[in-house]
Order: structure tokens, then sequence, then C-alpha cells
């Protein structure tokens, strides 16, 4: 729903009106540091919520409150007076309570980059007592470069776990072919020249 744009010029002209009432009329000795924020009006102009914040503690907050009240009158003439509307509307004070909270927040964020300050001046001069890097590292393949689509081979009797006396790979596969007959349990004879007869 839009705003109704007479509402909002005349939410303007209040805002302007009440600020400077505040600060150049009233002379109430309860009243604090106050900061008109914001200023609403209905839509048929009939009421008005003006928005303040007030510099202090809680007592600032509650004098200054009783102060707003206690001008409310003068402020909604002297609003009548300078707008020319055919009713003037009524004036309801309220804290704003969106600055204070930003300030909750931006006062939070201050400790805790105070913290890590801290943090950080406590870690010059340690160090760790154990490795810096406590996660193992898998072991490098025997693979020490891939070129024209195939793999060079990096001490292919380490890697292969054969003995030294196989240089042959030939050799070994047929030299294992024979061990593997030899523990094989079947019922037959092996004939190693002629293969195996049941």
């Amino acid at each position: 729903m839009s705003e109704n744009p007479r509402a909002r010029k005349l939410a303007d002209r209040i805002k302007e009106i009440v600020a400077s009432m505040l600060d150049t009329k009233i002379k109430d000795p309860r009243l604090g540091f106050v900061t008109i924020t914001d200023v609403r009006v209905t839509g048929d102009l009939q009421n008005a919520s003006v928005f303040y914040t007030v510099l202090g503690d809680e007592t600032a907050h509650q004098r200054t409150a009783a102060a707003l009240e206690s001008c409310k009158g003068l402020l909604r003439s002297e609003v009548g007076k300078q707008t020319g509307v055919r009713l003037t509307p009524t004036l309801e004070f309220h804290v704003d309570s969106v600055p204070e909270a930003a300030q909750q927040i931006t006062d939070a964020i201050s400790e805790a980059q105070r913290r890590d300050a801290e943090v950080d001046a406590l870690r010059i001069g340690k160090h760790y007592a154990g490795e810096a890097d406590p996660y193992k590292k898998a072991p490098a393949l025997g693979l020490e470069h891939l070129h024209d689509g195939g793999f060079d081979l990096v001490d292919h009797e380490e890697n292969m776990g054969a003995p030294d006396e196989y240089h042959d790979l030939d050799d070994f596969d047929s030299i294992t072919d024979h061990e593997h007959f030899d523990e094989a349990q079947v019922d037959g004879d092996v004939d190693v020249e002629g293969g195996l007869h049941l």
C-alpha cells in the first residue's frame, strides 16, 4: 500500500517544526538532548506519531518523556499555526529504538574485534606443541609424469614388489604361474610340460 503523499508532506513539516521548537522555544529543564528521527501521519491526517532519541541514561529518558508530554499542547498549537491545516493532528511521542539497537550491534562488533586483537597478541612468539600440520599426507604415487597419453613408471621393480633377480617381467610372470600351480589343491597330477591331468 502506497503512502499518502499529503500525509508524508505534512509529516516532514511537523518534524521540522517540532525539532525547531524543542531546540529554541521549549525551556523545560527536564528536557534532554533530543533528536527527532521520524514523524508518521495517518492517512486521514488526524494523528501524528513523533519518534525521537535522547542522549543519556534511563533517568534522562524518563525526564525527557515527561517534558515532552507537558509541552505537547504548545507543540501542537505551533504545528497548526505553521502548517495552516484545517484540523491539527494530535501528537504522540515515541522513543525510537532503531538507533539504540544499531548502537548495541556496533558495540557488540567492537567488543568482538577487541577480543580478537587480544587473542592475536597472545599468539605472538608462541609455537605449536606438536607439528604445525598434524594431518598425514597420502604417499606420492609412483607416477612421475603423464605424456603422450601414457604413464612413465618410476622404479617399477620397487612399485611391483618384485625381487631384485626378476628383472625380466616375462620371467617373473612365468615363475609366478609355476608357484601358483604348486600351491593349487586339486585332485590329479600336474605335468609342467603337458599341463594338468585329472
